[in-house]
């Protein structure tokens, strides 16, 4: 499976660029095909590198890097290869258009990867969306929330833009912020820098964090801790209360879905302890890292869950594979009779340092009662 993946990625770019009927000059085909059999060997093993049992940051981000760009080339080069069969059909065929075809990919793909490498590395825009909850009190009609999702701090150090964003985050004047997992790629003591700037964050009431599966790839409960010294409430499978105006809410979190695998003792998502003790005629926003997670808490009548990693696809067309393992790939969405449900897109991005076509973002969500 692998090998054909690797076939189908390198194989169908260099067919369209460099073999597809454009007749290029043997030096053009030569270097071009060098090249591609270069990032075909370096891809695999710089990945392994990187993401394996030596996490060799320079390796990562060379992995990373190949895999966004050969991921691009490849999908441009299959609209590309449809676009040949269209224009086939119709009689355009021949050197000219196939040379006119794999220049087009080519500068699109580039053109799409400088822009889609600014959006990954920007700090994300603010997505502000109203949430209409019939059970939330009057008092707290207009909570703001601001959802932090996916923020892989990672091999690129990206420490500034940490800071940058909590800078945002502060400036929206927050009442409740949620980081919905995914926190980081690597241990804690590599990424303890670029984590640093969660803890200059200062909402109303309160911060609250929860696991991703990412979590569950290393130090899971060494994050949750991490974070809890930041000053942040980890919500393992637990819940607090905030109060404003004279009514509550119940702010709950659980684990990953991915947790109960893990090996670890007392991981596994669980939203009957979440809700151990709750009054049950309060409003509960969940914090659970999946979308696919909103089963449960329809089940638990839950009014608001907050998910984050689908990455809104981060690169298209990967949007439709995540479907396929998702319910919901972005924004608000309603489930059984009270449950709402809001996807976010994330704040960073995981490996290939791009987003095109799902741009990353920060939520804020607008608590709406039904007075």
């Amino acid at each position: 499976m692998v090998v054909t993946a690797l076939a189908l990625l390198f194989g169908l770019p260099w067919w369209v660029l460099l073999a597809s009927g454009t007749h290029w000059p043997s030096s053009v085909v030569l270097s071009g095909s060098v090249l591609f059999g270069a990032a075909l060997l370096a891809f695999p093993a710089t990945m392994v590198l990187g993401h394996g049992h030596r996490q060799l940051d320079w390796a990562a981000r060379t992995g990373d890097t190949l895999l966004g760009v050969i991921w691009v080339l490849f999908a441009w080069s299959a609209v590309g290869g449809v676009l040949r069969l269209v224009l086939a059909v119709f009689g355009a065929d021949g050197r000219g258009p196939a040379r006119g075809m794999a220049v087009a990919v080519a500068v699109v793909a580039a053109v799409l990867l400088a822009w889609g490498y600014a959006e990954a590395m920007r700090v994300p825009r603010v997505r502000q969306v109203e949430v209409a909850l019939p059970r939330l009190g009057a008092g707290l009609d207009g909570t703001r929330v601001v959802v932090l999702t996916d923020t892989h701090y990672g091999p690129i150090d990206r420490s500034r833009w940490s800071a940058r964003v909590a800078d945002a985050v502060n400036a929206l004047n927050p009442d409740i912020v949620c980081h919905a997992g995914d926190i980081a790629d690597g241990t804690i003591a590599a990424r303890r820098e670029q984590a640093a700037p969660l803890g200059t964050i200062r909402p109303g009431l309160a911060r609250v964090y929860v696991t991703g599966n990412h979590e569950y790839l290393g130090e899971a409960q060494g994050w949750l801790d991490h974070m809890s010294g930041l000053g942040w409430e980890s919500l393992h499978n637990r819940h607090l209360v905030v109060e404003r105006g004279g009514d509550r809410l119940v702010l709950a979190g659980v684990d990953d879905r991915t947790a109960g695998s893990s090996g670890l003792a007392g991981h596994r998502p669980d939203v009957e302890e979440a809700l151990a003790g709750a009054d049950p005629d309060l409003p509960v926003l969940l914090v659970a890292h999946q979308p696919k997670q909103v089963a449960q808490a329809v089940t638990a009548g839950i009014d608001l869950q907050i998910s984050g990693h689908t990455h809104g696809g981060q690169i298209w067309p990967f949007h439709y594979l995540v479907r396929l393992d998702q319910p919901v790939v972005q924004g608000l969405s309603h489930h059984g009779s009270r449950t709402r449900l809001y996807t976010s897109r994330g704040t960073g991005y995981w490996g290939p340092p791009f987003r095109i076509f799902a741009p990353s973002e920060i939520s804020l969500l607008v608590l709406r009662s039904s007075a």
